[in-house]
């Protein structure tokens, strides 16, 4: 007697044990949350986000033990009419007294006049690294308001990284607490509606939930190795969300159809252990898929594509895991309770309807395979032009929402003081020069720079030496806004001009530039050197992934370019709206004219990931219906129409997801989420309902190659739940 797979062994376990398997499942997830709490996770520094020149910069600096810190900037202006010097000087001497005594502060500088008279200004230098400077500016923020509280006639404000980076993190906050609020009653809904069952459609929802704490506790232990970036609670919410329900759905609804299918002549655990065999199996394949794909992201080297990656693995893993062990556990101990339906919505769930339905819109793949793959094809490659315009870009202070109040005075600042609108940043080092020495080239770099009308207004540059004297540093204003092409052309002018000539006389002098347009331009070169590489690794998983679970290597091939079809697809839909103006009103953003550069990559991955998914799926249930002696045709009917059903609610679910998140502010996650959203929806729709079936009507048999799945005409499979039957098949076309 054959021994039953890990995967089946697993599920009838947790049906024959189910309290045992639940019980285990929730000591699973509290201790995971509970670990989490206690390591408390790592943050990444300053030092993970290093890349290119302006990398190198910061690390001579570091190294020199002036590494680039925090700076809040308190603004002092008149509530009305002119400013009132006196009063404005009295104020910016107490703020200056008042941040001075605090543990937070390293130094505060002299108070220094707006170029129109009109406002006063106070930079306060934290101590630390300037990443965690929002998590200890409120004493500073509150400083800022009693200044403010005995000035009434004055508007006293603070701006600053520590600042603004608070109010984006606490907007953050408030987005993912508005996209879950979202979420979670619309996928009730879809699933109430899917399987008309109150109980039903709680399930998949609450191992989603469970699964994205546990995930959540053991992401905590894993950015010990992989540091938080601060996007991993979001991805795996969002990925949790989507996955974790698409899973359960996929399995319950299986379990559901193999009872069916029996007439009730088997138990729920047999029906069980059927849905294991087949929707357990898919689950595994495409989990580890969508894993293999992910972690394709390490490969960026980047600190925010690994976390991204930690977290996304992280949680399909986990997911997997809760479809496989307590879903099981769940559907014994329910039994047929769950199907018990509202009475409304039984002819909703007629399978037979639904058949139908799925038939006529296969008739135009089966009936003219040829000119459905056509249109199919050019519409596709259409939608995907737009995608060869795509600009990409980083953003900043420049592009995100004005709502939050620090980047308003962040506005006001530049206005007054248009030096500080971007920054570069100078280093140099030479062990063989000194302390003068460098001093005085820093200071020619520095003449010659304010010479230069890109430069315009940096009258008192600030110039930094190491304790050694070997190392100094420079930051350079230009009176531009860091997007702008003559922030850019600044940036030219230093790397490739001022600074080589400044430091030519130093022997041995490593030098090099970043700021706020240096390291935007550097991110996105260093991503767009990394995408080749992801991009073949993924290309390459999501061939072999295929292969291995379908085994075919035609249908693996197919698969492969298909799903770069979508994935173009929705890079094209994605330029087309959000590199424009047109869909600013309708979607709730200001566009920039760039996508995010870390947008892409990501994008990539996951749709890669998540199109394997659903052609494991899909294909898995044309493949049966091949080996219980289906034509090729016939499966692909048999195959899509009875998993159509699952698998489009599982997309509606996912789009949902999707969906939520471009209600945030975030304009990368709006636009993350809009590609995903509609890279699914394609992927789901297009490619297989139309271009897929087309494809394989054209291929018939050849396109399980080099495979036979077909069977013999002496013996056929044993159909769900019965015990001994014999078929004879016909032939396959």
């Amino acid at each position: 007697m054959r021994k039953r797979a890990l995967i089946v062994r697993v599920a009838g376990w947790s049906a024959g044990n189910p309290w045992k398997a639940i019980i285990g499942w929730i000591l699973f997830v509290v201790l995971c949350v509970m670990a989490g709490s206690f390591a408390g996770g790592k943050d990444a520094t300053s030092a993970d986000f290093r890349v290119g020149e302006a990398g190198r910069m910061e690390q001579i600096a570091d190294d020199g033990g002036l590494a680039p810190a925090a700076i809040e900037k308190v603004l002092i202006t008149a509530r009305s009419g002119s400013l009132d010097r006196a009063a404005a000087d009295r104020a910016a001497a107490d703020v200056s007294a008042r941040m001075r005594v605090l543990p937070e502060v390293s130094s505060v500088a002299e108070p220094v006049v707006s170029p129109n008279g009109q406002a006063v200004m106070v930079k306060v230098t934290m101590k630390g690294d300037q990443r965690y400077a929002s998590q200890f500016v409120e004493p500073l923020q509150a400083q800022t308001a009693e200044v403010q509280k005995a000035n009434p006639d004055l508007v006293v404000e603070e701006t600053g990284k520590g600042s603004t980076g608070k109010g984006l993190s606490d907007q953050r906050s408030a987005d993912l607490a508005l996209s879950e609020g979202i979420t979670l009653p619309i996928t009730l809904l879809i699933l109430f509606i899917v399987f008309g069952s109150l109980l039903a459609a709680g399930v998949p929802v609450l191992l989603a939930i469970t699964s994205i704490a546990g995930a959540s506790g053991l992401y905590g232990l894993a950015s010990y190795l992989f540091p938080d970036a601060g996007v991993g609670s979001q991805v795996i919410v969002m990925m949790g969300m989507a996955v974790g329900v698409d899973y359960a759905l996929f399995y319950l609804k299986r379990e559901r159809e193999e009872r069916e299918a029996s007439g009730g002549r088997i138990s729920t655990t047999a029906a069980i252990e059927l849905a294991a065999a087949t929707s357990g199996r898919a689950i595994v394949m495409s989990g580890l898929a969508v894993i293999l794909s992910t972690a394709c992201l390490f490969l960026a080297d980047d600190v925010i594509f690994s976390s991204l990656a930690a977290g996304t693995i992280i949680v399909i893993a986990v997911a997997v895991v809760s479809s496989l062990t307590v879903l099981p556990a769940l559907l014994a101990k329910l039994g047929n309770r769950v199907d018990k339906q509202v009475r409304f919505l039984r002819r909703r769930s007629d399978a037979g309807a639904q058949g139908r339905l799925w038939e006529k819109l296969l008739r135009p793949a089966m009936r003219k395979p040829g000119l459905t793959l056509l249109v199919s094809l050019l519409f596709m490659l259409l939608l995907s032009l737009p995608a060869l315009g795509l600009k990409l870009g980083v953003p900043g202070n420049d592009t995100y929402s004005r709502s939050v109040p620090a980047l308003q005075v962040a506005d006001r600042v530049s206005e007054a003081f248009p030096t500080e609108r971007a920054n570069n940043a100078i280093a140099v080092r030479s062990a063989s020069a000194s302390s003068a020495d460098i001093r005085t080239a820093l200071e020619s770099l520095a003449d010659k720079a304010s010479a230069d009308p890109l430069f315009a207004g940096n009258d008192n540059p600030e110039i930094k030496l190491s304790a050694d004297g070997h190392t100094g540093t420079l930051d350079l204003g230009t009176p531009n806004k860091v997007s702008s092409p003559e922030a850019a052309q600044a940036l030219d002018r230093l790397r490739a001009d001022l600074v080589p000539q400044a430091f030519a006389g130093l022997p041995g002098a490593e030098y090099a530039v970043s700021g706020d347009v240096a390291q935007n331009r550097d991110y996105v070169t260093h991503q767009n050197g990394k995408l080749p590489l992801v991009l073949g690794f993924v290309l390459l998983v999501t061939f072999l992934m295929t292969a291995i679970a379908l085994r075919s290597l035609v249908i693996a091939f197919i698969g492969t370019l298909l799903t770069v079809l979508s994935a173009a697809g929705a890079f094209g839909a994605l330029v087309l709206v959000f590199q424009g103006t047109w869909a600013e009103g309708l979607l709730g953003f200001s566009s920039v004219g760039f996508i995010g550069s870390r947008v892409p990559l990501f994008l990539v991955v996951i749709l890669f990931g998540l199109s394997i998914d659903y052609q494991i799926f899909v294909v898995s249930r044309i493949r049966e219906a091949v080996q219980q002696g289906a034509s090729t045709r016939e499966a692909v009917t048999r195959g899509i129409v009875t998993s159509a059903s699952v698998v489009t609610s599982a997309a509606v679910v996912m789009v949902s997801v999707f969906v939520a998140f471009m209600f945030l502010h975030l304009l990368e996650m709006k636009q993350t989420g809009f590609a995903l959203a509609v890279g699914v929806l394609l992927d789901a729709v297009i490619v297989r309902i139309l271009i897929l079936p087309a494809i394989l009507a054209l291929l018939g048999r050849s396109s399980w190659w080099p495979s036979r799945p077909w069977p013999s005409v002496t013996s056929g499979p044993r159909p769900s739940g019965a015990t001994d039957q014999t078929v004879v098949n016909q032939p396959i076309r």
